[in-house]
């Protein structure tokens, strides 16, 4: 019984590892380890996979089962949105020069003063390339306020960070895509 559950468990996760696990580094960076992150959702959503009624949304369940365990982590320690030596060291040997490690530090400080949603829906959108239906699943919406909330995102991110960085903000959150993983 527990190899069919497990067989069953690693088909349906195999179908969503890659996006889950954009989500997760781009969730987690500057904040907490990706790997205890995907590790403890993935454990938790393993326990739990009988219980879940769509196995179809099963991708949607491992989003918000992450997203609320960051938010626990980051309630026991102190939230912090300066980078660490790892990921700066991990930037550094995909080529990215010391200005734009800096400029995506200040990229998620900036992020973290959108509102919730709006940020949310940054991140899925533009880090981790959800489209905006499966946005719009994941937020329980629909796709005209998942494209208000990334339009409304993007205006505030570029007001707040138009004095502060060299570099563009579609520049940044595209670098953002490609090395998170």
């Amino acid at each position: 019984m527990a190899d069919q559950k497990q067989q069953t468990f690693m088909k349906a996760y195999q179908a969503c590892h890659e996006p889950f696990l954009r989500y997760c580094s781009s969730l987690a960076y500057g904040k907490m380890d990706v790997q205890d992150l995907v590790q403890d959702v993935l454990v938790s959503a393993y326990h739990r996979f009988e219980k879940i009624e769509n196995k179809d949304q099963f991708l949607h369940y491992l989003i918000r089962a992450a997203k609320n365990r960051s938010i626990s982590i980051w309630r026991k320690q102190r939230h912090q949105t300066e980078l660490s030596e790892l990921q700066a060291e991990r930037l550094s040997s995909q080529g990215v020069s010391p200005e734009v490690v800096l400029d995506i530090q200040l990229l998620y400080r900036m992020l973290d003063k959108l509102p919730t949603k709006q940020r949310d829906a940054l991140v899925l959108f533009e880090i981790s390339g959800f489209s905006m239906k499966e946005i719009a699943e994941i937020q329980n919406s629909n796709e005209g306020a998942v494209k208000t909330k990334i339009s409304r995102g993007r205006q505030k991110l570029k007001h707040l960070m138009q004095d502060e960085s060299s570099t563009p903000v579609s520049s940044l959150l595209q670098t953002l895509q490609t090395i998170t993983l």
